[in-house]
Formats: structure tokens, sequence, C-alpha cells
């Protein structure tokens, strides 16, 4: 796929920065003209990303989390989030709706919410060495639009 437009942003793992990533995205993803529903999706989708870079990459200490964005030919929105953090032990396990490695306060629907807002999702792990998570969205021009 040829790629329209890029943009590539490299954050601390902060909570505070978890709204600037949402921001972002939203910000980035505007020039596709998406509905305010697609926005919200893209947004949320983001949100449940960079918060596992942040509770589960990194739940000690400050790490960096990185955030590619692509458009690609067909209107197409490309996301990658990655970490440089802890990992994931058993990728396979970590996907499954309601599994938790953050204790009691966590859902465990991060990549269940991510999956059900993007069109696709893959996820990329290897323990001690980091997580990268890469979503994509198409965004539906309107009528009369683009």
């Amino acid at each position: 796929m040829n790629v329209q437009n890029y943009i590539k942003l490299e954050f601390a793992s902060k909570s505070s920065n978890e709204a600037f990533a949402r921001a972002a995205a939203a910000a980035f993803a505007a020039q596709l003209d998406p509905t305010l529903e697609e926005l919200g999706d893209v947004k949320t989708a983001v949100s449940e990303a960079v918060t596992n870079c942040i509770v589960h990459a990194y739940p000690e200490a400050l790490g960096r989390i990185s955030m590619r964005m692509r458009i690609l030919e067909g209107n197409v929105l490309e996301i990658s989030v990655r970490d440089w953090g802890k990992g994931i032990e058993d990728l396979e396990q970590a996907m499954k709706p309601l599994y938790t490695s953050g204790g009691e306060e966590r859902s465990g629907m991060g990549f269940t919410i991510m999956e059900s807002f993007m069109d696709k999702l893959r996820v990329r792990s290897a323990p001690g060495k980091g997580t990268t998570v890469v979503m994509r969205r198409s965004i539906r021009p309107r009528v009369g639009h683009l």
C-alpha cells in the first residue's frame, strides 16, 4: 500500500501523555474527514494501546512510547504503538477478554476493545524487549467530500 502521509511521535510513559496521544491521533485522522463515531473509535483504540504501555510495559519505571501514524491508499489509517518495556510472556493468553496482568483495578479488555474499534489488529511482543501494536481502520469517504 502506498503511504499518503505519516507522522511519528515519541513520548514518556506518563499517564498524562495518554490524552496527548488521543488528541494527536484525532488531529492526524481528521485529514480523512471521519465521522465523529469513526474519530471516537480511533481515539478509544489509541487510548487502550497507550494505556497498556503505561500500565504493563513500564509498571515500575518511566519508559518511552513511540506512536507512528500513516495514511495509506484507500483512506486507511494505520496506527502503530510501540514500547521497549517488559513485553508479554504469553501473547495468546493476553489477547483473551478479561485477562489482565495489571491487578484487580484493570478490566483486561484492552486488546478486545482495540479489535472491536479497528478493522485490523496485529500485536508483536518479546519478553524483555517490548511490544508493538499495529491497528488499521478504513475511513469511509463521505458523499460530497474528498
